[in-house]
């Protein structure tokens, strides 16, 4: 008798139960891990993206203030500059004052002298010369008598301030006419001011034929001209040298005027002896002469520029072979 064998099922509920919790711990497993890792990789990417914009903004920060400083810099730098330069001008002034204030000093002492001089002069001078000076012919009692009178041609360099104007102008038209006087004839005439202005423009830079009309037209067109005027005859003296000198001709230059507010004299001397030069006789080819009007002698404040101008026409002459005349009144 055959044994009955008993069936097996294969998949029973017991192996299903197994199989179940086995599958449903693995899905558990994963469910967790899935939902943490997710969690932490978001935040760490939240918090690395904050600190880079933290940077960003740290770097712009500083990139300004990098610039702001250059800035500061280069202004520093340029103030620096400018510093230098200041002091370096004010220590060129500060030399350039101190050797101006030597010079006026030495300038002071002689000028001093001169006002010394002069006074003792003005207050020598006796009734019977004054007199005699009155009463004298015209040509022997002119401030120029003696002068040589060799000269082919003259100019004539006058002081157009408002001091010659107002007190002198009168007795600057009879000097001018008595000048003329004393060369019955030339080859060519000029007038300028002291600033090297022409009395006719038309005739700047050349002579003006000599005639007895011209000579009229000179003296009428003195008595209302009035070009401006610094009060200073160098302008007019150098610029006269400059164009009129010549080796071939005899000249006589004649400086009238009053005062010499400005400039150094022996600036002054040195120029001159350098246009003017001297010919191998050691004479001038150009002649300075010069004819001093009393205005401001006298009035406080201005006889320093009196004796300046005095000081300066009197070397003049002596190194031109000319004369200098002051005159000691105005009519």
């Amino acid at each position: 008798m055959k044994k009955k064998r008993i069936a097996f099922e294969t998949f029973s509920l017991s192996f299903l139960d197994v199989v179940s919790c086995g599958f449903g711990a693995i899905v558990l497993l994963l469910v967790i891990i899935k939902i943490a890792d997710p969690l932490l990789t978001d935040t760490s990417a939240e918090e690395i993206r904050s600190a880079i914009a933290r940077l960003q903004v740290e770097t712009r920060d500083l990139e300004q203030e990098s610039i702001t400083y250059e800035t500061l810099l280069n202004q520093s730098v340029i103030k620096k500059q400018k510093l230098q330069q200041r002091l370096m001008a004010q220590a060129g002034l500060q030399a350039e004052l101190q050797d101006q204030r030597h010079r006026n000093t030495v300038e002071t002492d002689a000028q001093q002298a001169i006002i010394k001089q002069l006074r003792s002069a003005r207050q020598s001078l006796s009734e019977e010369m004054i007199r005699l000076q009155a009463t004298a012919p015209p040509v022997q009692a002119s401030p120029i008598g003696g002068v040589p009178v060799d000269s082919e041609y003259i100019i004539f360099i006058i002081d157009t301030s408002g001091s010659m104007q107002q007190f002198a102008w009168h007795a600057v038209r009879r000097k001018m006419d008595e000048i003329l006087k004393i060369y019955p004839q030339v080859k060519g005439i000029q007038v300028m001011n002291d600033m090297g202005e022409y009395m006719f423009s038309q005739y700047a830079g050349k002579w003006i034929k000599d005639s007895p009309a011209r000579r009229k037209a000179i003296l009428k067109m003195l008595a209302g001209w009035m070009p401006f005027s610094n009060s200073s005859p160098v302008e007019g003296v150098t610029a006269a040298i400059k164009r009129f000198y010549a080796t071939d001709k005899k000249i006589s230059l004649y400086i009238l005027g009053d005062d010499f507010s400005r400039g150094s004299i022996q600036e002054v001397v040195n120029t001159i002896d350098t246009i003017n030069r001297s010919l191998k006789d050691g004479s001038r080819r150009v002649r300075i002469h010069a004819v001093g009007f009393p205005v401001l002698f006298g009035q406080p404040g201005a006889e320093l520029n009196v004796s300046r101008f005095a000081a300066l026409m009197r070397r003049l002459a002596e190194d031109n072979d000319g004369s200098f005349v002051g005159l000691t009144r105005l009519h």
